[in-house]
């Protein structure tokens, strides 16, 4: 049997709904029954909901009941090390076989990961994960395409993709080719030892991403390069915590200072998944970025 943490979350339930439409059974564990519910989680044909908390060590025994491989994902939390490296601790004393580490790599070259917190976790979690006997992997996807569509109700109403991002380069990629890697490890196994990270199809800038939602949408659609304070009073009214702005502030620092994004398709090439495009994405998503 198989196990998804973390599967209400954006890539959880993308990897869920995967595993659902290739008819993978499956457990989900998920914090609340009543948003597994409302996102449709309950209703996937084979898909097993477990309602439990990561952090509470009877919850995640009984999860892993019968199970013989995970896939680990939990938010990006200030306990995530802490989360994360319990529940290896306890997949090791549940009898699981393998362990897929939902992780992390920036697509920056000479990216720095000391230099961000939840780059430096990741890294910690992997070192405890190949550290604890269990077959592993690492599934290491840079930043998601789906991220913008947090720009979208801006875009739709000023025509503005406003972000600190000056000219730098980033190689987004689509949680959907993520899902279908993750889906092929959970159903088929293998590729132990290794981490496998990916990337989008281009190093794009700002002005270029801008450029593609227009295009997708058939609105002018320009990037505006703002200032830290800005973009961190909008977080802040947003609901992001202190604690959670201040790592993207990090992040952001070391981007900057590493403009150049590289492009990774190894991981595509090796599961046979078409690499999902920027603007393929951008007109799927369409009518959120019109409004």
């Amino acid at each position: 049997m198989i196990l998804v943490t973390g599967a209400t979350g954006l890539s959880g339930q993308m990897i869920v709904r995967e595993l659902a439409l290739g008819r993978v059974p499956a457990k989900a564990l998920i914090r609340s029954m009543g948003k597994a519910s409302a996102i449709g989680l309950d209703k996937l044909p084979g898909i097993e909901t477990v309602e439990g908390d990561m952090r509470a060590g009877d919850d995640v025994k009984a999860a892993l009941d019968g199970v013989s491989r995970v896939l680990l994902i939990s938010s990006a939390s200030q306990d995530m090390r802490e989360t994360q490296c319990n529940f290896i601790d306890l997949c090791r004393q549940a009898g699981v076989q393998h362990v897929i580490k939902f992780s992390g790599a920036e697509s920056g070259i000479g990216f720095d990961p000391a230099k961000f917190r939840f780059t430096r976790m990741h890294e910690e979690i992997e070192d405890h994960l190949e550290g604890s006997g269990l077959a592993w992997t690492h599934l290491r996807p840079s930043q998601f395409m789906q991220v913008y569509l947090r720009e979208a109700a801006a875009i739709s109403r000023d025509g503005e993709l406003r972000l600190p991002f000056a000219d730098i380069e980033l190689a987004p990629v689509a949680i959907e080719d993520i899902a279908k890697v993750a889906c092929r490890l959970l159903r088929e196994g293998g590729h132990e030892s290794e981490s496998l990270d990916m990337t989008g199809p281009e190093a794009l800038t700002m002005n270029e991403v801008a450029g593609r939602i227009s295009a997708a949408t058939g609105r002018p659609v320009r990037y505006v390069a703002i200032g830290w304070d800005e973009r961190r009073s909008a977080l802040l009214g947003g609901g992001a915590s202190a604690d959670f702005v201040d790592a993207l502030y990090e992040q952001l620092q070391e981007r900057l200072s590493r403009p150049r994004s590289r492009v990774h398709l190894a991981t595509h090439d090796a599961f046979g998944v078409q690499p999902t495009s920027f603007a393929e994405f951008a007109r799927t998503y369409a009518r959120a970025f019109s409004g």
